[in-house]
């Protein structure tokens, strides 16, 4: 039975450790704080990129096998632990797409559902809008889900296998081969900063913002940095808004229960993650310039969340160079959630010599992205 360490308990770990317990291996998986927490826990939750024609091949190839896979994967979650990710099949609203022309080309290449309405149209589905636009783009087949119940699913399936461990708060400090060709891992726990050393056949990083700085330690470049993201939650009834509505890079995202998601800022500020007055400024007056009546409606919740930025978006999923079984998928920026099933199917394959569900070529550690922008 192959045994594999998975770094870092986020919604890359948690999916990825699913994906190889299901398969048979004994999986730990070391937690530097607690699961499911960071930017999983803070993102929005929209099962799509924003603007996807946007991105390059490999996201669109993630991005797409996940979408097909998120039904089943909620219901299997829900029929395990009996709690419900709220899979929410809004659709998606754009108000001010860029280039719609090139937008539709790519839904017709890629065999999305992607149509222009008129204003008028787009204020029938939304009546409470006021951004009164004169037209613009409706994605049917986009949805959302919730984080939280997302994660505390996979976690709660995870832990009724006898072949799944974990170690929270124990913060990976280096690797180091050992006997034959396994793998050391070691670790300070606790409040302590007690060391402790792990051992497996195959170590997974996913560490998300955290992965440049654990994998500097063994002599290897991934340009993975945080990039800061702040949401807003208004405590609205349910029918204000009944579709995700997209605006000059902000949106508004319906929960089932009424509640509305507000998001999100992108911000360098290295691995500070308090929020701040100027940013919930921002996002209330995005808000309030799409559907005014939330003016009248409280903000019950503010937070914030370290997104892993890597170039071009494209995460790194792969063996690293230079080592035989120590492995990297991480680098996902705002997709995190919506790459997440595919990147973990993917990394399965290639840790168990698996047939492959995308060609890995465009992920691989070992190609030299350092100059492409951060998407």
């Amino acid at each position: 039975m192959s045994e594999v360490i998975i770094v870092g308990g986020g919604i890359i770990g948690l999916l990825t450790a699913r994906e190889l317990v299901q398969s048979g291996a004994q999986v730990r998986l070391l937690e530097q704080s607690t699961l499911g927490q960071e930017a999983s826990w803070a993102g929005g939750g929209i099962v799509s990129p924003l603007y996807p024609w946007t991105y390059s091949d490999p996201v669109t190839a993630l991005a797409s096998w996940a979408q097909d896979y998120y039904p089943e994967l909620v219901s299997r979650l829900y029929q395990e632990t009996g709690i419900n990710a709220e899979l929410n099949a809004c659709g998606l609203l754009m108000l001010d797409a860029p280039d719609e022309d090139d937008a539709l080309r790519w839904a017709e290449t890629h065999n999305k559902s992607m149509q222009r309405y008129p204003g008028a149209d787009i204020q029938a589905m939304e009546p409470n809008l006021t951004a009164h636009p004169q037209q613009g783009l409706w994605m049917p087949y986009v949805g959302n889900v919730r984080n939280p119940r997302l994660l505390k699913a996979l976690i709660a399936s995870l832990q009724q296998s006898p072949l799944f461990s974990v170690e929270t708060h124990s913060r990976v400090v280096g690797f180091e081969p050992s006997r034959g060709e396994r793998l050391q891992v070691q670790a300070k726990q606790g409040k302590s900063a007690k060391q402790v050393v792990f051992e497996a056949d195959r170590v997974v990083v996913c560490s998300g913002a955290w992965t440049r700085q654990l994998l500097e330690s063994v002599g290897v470049e991934i340009p993975v940095v945080p990039v800061r993201g702040q949401m807003l939650l208004f405590e609205a009834r349910p029918g204000l808004i009944n579709h995700i509505i997209l605006r000059q890079g902000k949106y508004l995202i319906p929960r089932l229960d009424g509640h509305i998601v507000v998001g999100s800022t992108l911000e360098h500020t290295g691995f500070e993650k308090a929020t701040t007055a100027d940013a919930r400024a921002l996002l209330l007056q995005h808000a309030y310039s799409m559907v005014s009546a939330l003016k009248e409606v409280p903000v019950v919740a503010h937070w914030s969340g370290l997104r892993p930025g890597s170039p071009a978006g494209i995460p790194y999923i792969g063996l690293l160079p230079g080592w035989r079984n120590l492995y990297v998928n991480a680098g996902h920026f705002r997709n995190g959630l919506v790459l997440a099933p595919a990147s973990a199917r993917l990394m399965a394959d290639i840790v168990l010599g698996r047939d492959l569900i995308v060609d890995p070529t465009p992920y691989d550690p070992a190609v030299d992205r350092s100059s492409e922008p951060m998407h």
